[in-house]
């Protein structure tokens, strides 16, 4: 079960404690809520703690979602889990969009303007922001839940997939990559490429086998260029037919496997970019940081029966992963919203300004993306609203709760529950 992280009177992180004695702390006046988001009390008077018991805080990066979450590895325990989704194509996005207006403007006012290439050199090391912001985010979490948990130790997920053990199967070097793992990598890799279906009959939801595009007995390579996955019947169908023969009545289907083929995966790309420069940062906080590639996350996760989700392929991370006690566990969920945006005038699709900004972003002490309780006594809109709200001049905001926008609740209703930070959180 998800415990709730606790903190001492010198904001000193604690053991987590079963939700039932958080109950019980809060009833008699022992502790207070010191943060909602993630939920964690802090003691009101010094009392006599139980030995601390180190967590390590293990991470499954990925391009629109990454992993969280904390293990005990002397008993297994999982007492927190999260996934935190992230922004980076919405400002990707944004910032093609902002090209393309400033593009436009100025072809508009100027005939030609000349090239300036000297204030456009990028520092050693640079990023593009979109990926940038994936690395912020994570340092982000976990920079914030050292504060309210004992974490000692950090384990990473370095690489989905060990492209050179996928184009060369024959390498040596390694022992798993011959042992256990052996298949592992590959097969994932090809999940993940071929979006968990069959790519001549497109049917999901069952067994799939690994099949040569190009078949062997016809001078085919084990390469992953080589490889798709196709259900049992549609594997037998072709046999050792190839390709171009097995298709001849579908030639649109076999133009799209034959350019798929050769492309490679956009989110595993941008995992790749980011992957070591995120190491090297978690680095930065003098923790021992483990690594392990995506093959052994997938073992560790399949040899103890668990779902396929983020926060679970982060606790199963590295060579370190015990048994899991994961009974009752629920994550929290993370979404990167930013913090607002800087423009004096929204445009319309042609680049020209349509309707103000406001310069003033806070109203009746609220801003646009903190979370706040509504109790609505009359009107039309009887009832107790929790979301994340969207402030406005004249005090009737709206919030966006877990059933949809509600719109027009006044500010008078509104109690703040957590203050904006650039995140927004469901569970």
């Amino acid at each position: 079960m998800s415990k709730i992280l606790l903190v001492d009177i010198k904001k000193q992180p604690l053991n987590p404690i079963h939700p039932a004695q958080a109950r019980q702390f809060l009833k008699n006046g022992i502790a207070a809520i010191y943060r909602r988001f993630p939920f964690t009390l802090i003691l009101k008077n010094e009392r006599n703690t139980p030995s601390i018991e180190p967590l390590r805080i293990k991470l499954d990066p990925g391009a629109k979602t990454t992993g969280i979450a904390l293990v005990n590895d002397t008993i297994g325990e999982v007492p927190f889990v999260a996934e935190l989704e992230h922004r980076g194509f919405q400002i990707r996005d944004k910032l093609t969009s902002r090209r393309q207006l400033r593009r436009g403007r100025r072809a508009r006012t100027t005939r030609y303007r000349a090239p300036r290439f000297d204030n456009r050199k990028r520092p050693g090391g640079w990023l593009a922001p979109s990926l940038q912001s994936r690395i912020d985010n994570t340092l982000t979490w976990v920079n914030r839940l050292r504060k309210f948990a004992p974490i000692t130790a950090i384990s990473q997920e370095l690489v989905k997939f060990d492209m050179q053990l996928m184009q060369n199967p024959d390498i040596q070097g390694k022992e798993y990559q011959q042992g256990t793992l052996a298949g592992y990598e590959t097969r994932e890799y090809l999940l993940e490429k071929w979006d968990r279906q069959c790519t001549y009959c497109l049917k999901k939801d069952l067994p799939l086998q690994v099949e040569h595009i190009h078949p062997r007995a016809k001078g085919g390579s084990n390469r992953i260029s080589n490889l798709t996955l196709a259900c049992e019947k549609c594997n037998t169908d072709k046999g050792t037919q190839d390709i171009s023969d097995f298709l001849s009545q579908k030639p649109d289907l076999l133009k799209k496997i034959l350019a798929q083929a050769h492309i490679p995966l956009a989110d595993a790309a941008a995992v790749n970019s980011t992957r070591w420069v995120l190491l090297n940062a978690l680095k930065q906080t003098k923790l021992p940081v483990e690594t392990g590639s995506g093959g052994l996350t997938k073992l560790n996760r399949t040899q103890q029966n668990l779902e396929k989700t983020h926060y679970f392929d982060a606790a199963c991370v590295g060579l370190s992963t015990p048994k899991l006690i994961v009974k009752g566990v629920k994550p929290l969920l993370i979404k990167a919203t930013g913090h607002g945006g800087c423009q004096s005038c929204r445009t319309d699709k042609f680049g020209f300004p349509d309707r103000h900004c406001a310069r003033i972003k806070f109203h009746f002490g609220f801003q646009t993306g903190d979370i706040v309780k509504a109790v609505v006594t009359k009107g039309k809109k009887v009832g107790t609203y929790v979301g994340r709200i969207a402030t406005r001049a004249t005090g009737s905001f709206n919030i966006s709760t877990k059933k949809g926008l509600v719109q027009g609740i006044s500010h008078k209703c509104c109690q703040p529950i957590h203050k904006k930070d650039g995140y927004g959180y469901t569970f």
